[in-house]
């Protein structure tokens, strides 16, 4: 249930994030899922890539700075409150959210969290039945 999330960080400075995209897509590696935190000196691209490894090694030979995080992703239905019920049991148990980001596809949404422990996350979720996707699923999204 772990999911592997290539952080990228990014100058701000024009064609950084162009030259990471066509860095991908020259391999042939799919970007799933992804988030952009800035400041105003540099940003944090944060994305779910169907080859996390290989992402990281060209990204690290174009001298980016690049990292691997452990990541959930979670489907919930795409409805009014269904986020806050996750969150909730997250939050009784004691767990921090680090961040998060999401999308949604038709009636289901899917949301990339990274927790302070992803593995009692992970149990904490399972116990409460919330569907838990595996890497290669959300890789295919």
């Amino acid at each position: 249930m772990i999911i592997q999330q290539v952080s990228i960080f990014l100058e701000n400075k024009l064609g950084r994030l162009v030259e990471v995209t066509q860095t991908l897509a020259d391999a042939g590696v799919n970007i799933s899922a992804l988030s952009i935190a800035e400041t105003s000196d540099y940003g944090v691209l944060r994305c779910v890539v169907s080859n996390p490894q290989r992402a990281m090694d060209l990204l690290k030979a174009r001298h980016f700075a690049v990292s691997l995080t452990d990541v959930v992703c979670m489907a919930a239905p795409n409805q009014p409150g269904a986020l806050h019920k996750t969150l909730k049991i997250l939050s009784e148990a004691g767990i921090s959210v680090e961040y998060m980001y999401a999308f949604a596809i038709g009636d289901r949404a899917l949301v990339v969290i990274r927790t302070d422990n992803i593995n009692q996350t992970i149990s904490i979720l399972q116990h409460h039945k919330v569907d838990l996707l595996k890497s290669s699923e959300l890789y295919q999204v």
